[in-house]
């Protein structure tokens, strides 16, 4: 990784630390009846993730890197992830929203996330074979893909790793699919939320790949 600071945890692996999410200053978004402007929070959310994907790929200066990392490890992504995770899933936040969010529920619950890859990895081989969809990357390599992005740190092709993480998702589906079929046979409640929250990953996949293509086209914003 690029221009990441000495000793940072990000410097190492592409992480983050973990901050608790800080209430907005009052004079970064004018107040109304309500709440926040949502002009106001959409045009936040769509300034930050230009700065962290386009003038993270784009630049070549380490010290704007470094700049967008601090952003990311001083202000907490979370409160950058409250921002995206209302914008429209075909735009840029929305895409970045997504992926904070695969990579978050990897991360929380690794056991579960692996047993699920491993469930679905045979028959997503034969399909992505019969598909040529993209190569899926293990958890390790989507926390350290997906860090980079959410860092402003990545200098590859983003419309690929939105591929590659939508390839994640759908081998998830796959095994939560196969781990509902057997959940079916003695806990039916258990083996319908999985299958519920199959269909909300794959709509989330199906989301990634639009975006991929939105971006290649230069129509994400």
């Amino acid at each position: 990784m690029r221009g990441a600071r000495a000793g940072s945890k990000v410097a190492q692996d592409a992480g983050f630390r973990h901050h608790k999410p800080r209430p907005f200053a009052p004079e970064e978004f004018e107040p109304y009846e309500g709440g926040a402007d949502p002009a106001r929070v959409s045009e936040a959310a769509h300034l930050s993730a230009q700065a962290f994907v386009r003038r993270g790929i784009e630049n070549n200066d380490p010290e704007i890197s470094n700049r967008l990392i601090a952003v990311a490890e001083d202000e907490g992504l979370e409160v950058l992830a409250q921002l995206w995770s209302e914008a429209p899933a075909h735009s840029l936040p929305g895409a970045l929203w997504r992926l904070y969010a695969v990579r978050a529920a990897t991360m929380s619950k690794p056991e579960v996330h692996s047993a699920r890859f491993q469930a679905g990895a045979h028959r997503a081989q034969v399909e992505r074979i019969v598909a040529g969809v993209a190569e899926p990357p293990t958890a390790e390599e989507l926390k350290k893909m997906t860090g980079s992005i959410l860092t402003g740190a990545f200098d590859g092709d983003f419309a690929h790793a939105l591929e590659r993480t939508a390839a994640y998702c759908r081998v998830l589906v796959l095994g939560m699919t196969e781990h509902a079929d057997a959940a079916d046979l003695s806990n039916s409640d258990r083996g319908s939320k999985l299958t519920q929250q199959a269909r909300a990953l794959s709509k989330t996949a199906a989301d990634l790949e639009t975006c991929a293509r939105l971006w290649r086209q230069g129509a994400l914003d």
